[in-house]
């Protein structure tokens, strides 16, 4: 057994009881936190009941408690218990010798409501939202299935039923289990990850001049396998460089100290013309963007912010360099945020790039946030809500046709969610005409896969491991020639409709090759990839020990090799087991096995016994 826990310790220093039987308004609650609602009362008086509500402080305070160990075993409590456990201590005064605790947490309306209010600037309208979030309306009351109906009843009063929408939902003891996310490290190393750092770029480690091997050639980042402080070192040189004249960027999320914003102080106080589009509406970030857009301000750097019916969730950064009359534009292409803090926990692409192709079309995308959000075309890149939607309708819609024509025709896709009905209706009409379509998704996922003579050519996987898949890839056919593109949006209608997204092609065959390496990896996944299917069985893709495929740490090991060799890609068979020895999900589709594969399902692959 492990010791028992009644010390206080520093809990009873930050907890401020609150006797709710003696206020005249129950008390606002923090939808961020957890409560416990305490009743206690006299054994030899019933009548004596009292109510208190307590925080539990995560906020100042870990949720874990380690206790000291005994022998070979090592014990935690959680915060919670540990004022359960000390009630009687919290209300000495009291004489109580009775006490009861339940979790209740309240979730409040979030939403900030943007009219068409043109006397008001989007800054102070989200600023007055969120200062309204804390006494936003209540949608939902969650409370200890356990708890007494009386004592139920009571709490519901209080906090005003008509406001709730009867949104009442009996759970367990505990909740917020994002705490979890900072579970102690304990045990044997066993229990643990095994420590990966980022590995540098082959093509970027010790160059002197970041902008000059761009130049040279296309350039991915993949995370967290790769580190994200190139794209640093990228801004920073920008910064620093006397021929570069302006650094645009897009911001959604920052990381709490962002060098990202240091680098861009610091190329603003070297003259740089600097213009950063901050996203206001960034769900839960809005106040965080309002505190590094007045950073930014202060420093003289224009920021301009999103459409107020629009997000911009697109990830770019352009830079502009001028040598006599010569002008060379410089570009980021990301699918996740310029995030330090999450690109070593997400896994995300970036493109670095100097072709023309591209980095006018960046341009172009800059341009029409800063002149009201005009209608502008694109030859290269796809851009929500401009033509994003119509260009991925096309070429799924290619693939139809050359389906119908005998010539290879097959869809990969690697994406966080798909829902929007009209990608998913030109996808069942794909798999009819006998498009190969094969998706990974980590997310929500609203097509229903290997249905006869609907999506009988579809199958489905999605990898849930140490890292948070967030990147979006995306392969089509194209009759043998194969279109690869990056990313920032999902096939979900809020990203294709009502956000300024960005998904550019990759043109470098090098990079192209590495990408396909990534999606192949991935497909074969087989520890903690489940299967999607029609049944919504999502079972685990499990398999023999000499067939174990735990994508992520192939990837880590494919890029060690990369570094290692001087930016050579590894042969997959050297690192992925052998298709014909194991009962796996098969190859993913391409030119030369097509035929072979046009039939194929995942379920027929792992058809129980």
């Amino acid at each position: 057994m492990c010791a028992t826990f009644s010390g206080f310790f520093e809990v009873r220093g930050v907890i401020t009881p609150l006797m709710i039987d003696q206020l005249v308004n129950f008390p606002e609650l923090d939808d961020h936190a957890i409560y416990l609602a305490v009743r206690m009362w006299k054994s030899n008086d019933p009548e004596s009941e009292n109510h208190a509500l307590i925080e539990v402080p995560t906020a100042t305070l870990s949720r874990f408690v380690i206790l000291p160990q005994v022998g070979e075993k090592q014990c935690i409590i959680l915060l919670d218990d540990v004022i359960r456990f000390n009630l009687d201590a919290i209300f000495a005064i009291f004489k109580y010798d009775r006490f009861d605790a339940f979790t209740i947490k309240l979730t409040r309306d979030a939403e900030i409501d943007l009219d068409d209010d043109l006397s008001e600037s989007l800054l102070k309208k989200i600023s007055k939202g969120i200062s309204k979030r804390k006494s936003g309306t209540p949608v939902r009351f969650i409370f200890d299935h356990e708890i007494p109906g009386k004592f139920l009843k009571y709490l519901i009063q209080q906090i005003h039923p008509d406001q709730v929408n009867s949104n009442f939902i009996p759970g367990s003891r505990y909740h917020n289990f994002k705490d979890f996310l900072g579970f102690p490290k304990i045990g044997p190393a066993s229990l643990q990850y095994e420590p990966h750092a980022p590995l540098p770029h082959p093509n970027l480690d010790n160059h002197e001049s970041i902008l000059a091997a761009i130049a040279k050639q296309d350039i991915l980042l993949s995370y967290p396998y790769q580190t994200f402080v190139h794209v640093i070192y990228f801004l920073r040189e920008a910064a620093i460089d006397p021929h570069v004249r302006s650094v645009h960027i897009t911001i959604y999320r920052l990381a709490g100290k962002s060098k990202v914003v240091n680098a861009l102080i610091n190329a603003a106080k070297n003259g740089k013309e600097v213009t950063v589009v901050m996203e206001l509406k960034a769900r839960f970030d809005e106040e965080a963007n309002i505190y590094w857009a007045k950073v930014l301000r202060d420093e003289n750097i224009r920021v301009i912010f999103s459409p107020p019916k629009f997000k911009v969730h697109g990830k770019l950064i352009l830079v502009t360099r001028k040598i006599g009359d010569k002008i060379t534009r410089y570009v980021n292409i990301g699918t996740g945020n310029f995030n330090e803090s999450t690109a070593k926990l997400y896994t995300d692409h970036a493109l670095l790039s100097a072709d023309p192709r591209l980095t006018g079309e960046v341009q172009k995308v800059f341009e029409a946030l800063e002149i009201n959000f005009v209608q502008t075309s694109f030859r290269h890149l796809l851009v929500a809500p401009f033509n994003m939607r119509k260009r991925w309708e096309k070429l799924i819609q290619n693939e139809i046709s050359n389906a119908k024509k005998g010539k290879p025709a097959y869809i990969i896709a690697k994406l966080n969610n798909l829902t929007d009905p009209k990608i998913i209706k030109k996808l069942y009409k794909a798999s009819q005409a006998g498009v190969v379509i094969r998706l990974m998704i980590r997310g929500m996922f609203s097509v229903v896969p290997g249905v006869p003579e609907m999506s009988e050519n579809i199958a489905a996987t999605g990898t849930i491991d140490r890292y948070l898949e967030h990147t979006r890839i995306f392969l089509f056919a194209d009759g043998g020639k194969e279109q690869i593109f990056l990313s920032s949006a999902d096939w979900m209608p809020r990203n294709l409709d009502n956000r300024v997204e960005v998904a550019c092609p990759v043109y470098d065959k090098n990079i192209r090759a590495e990408l396909r390496d990534y999606l192949e990896i991935h497909w074969r996944g087989n520890v903690k990839a489940r299967v999607l299917d029609a049944k919504l069985k999502n079972e685990y893709s499990r398999q023999d020990e000499i067939c174990k495929v735990r994508a992520q740490e192939v990837l880590h090991e494919y890029y060690r090799l990369i570094l290692e060799n001087n930016g050579k890609r590894p042969k997959l068979s050297d690192l992925l087991p052998r298709i014909a020895d194991c009962n796996t999900n098969g190859t993913l589709p391409d030119v030369k096995n097509f035929n072979d594969l046009s039939i194929e399902t995942v379920e027929a692959n792992h058809e129980k016994d």
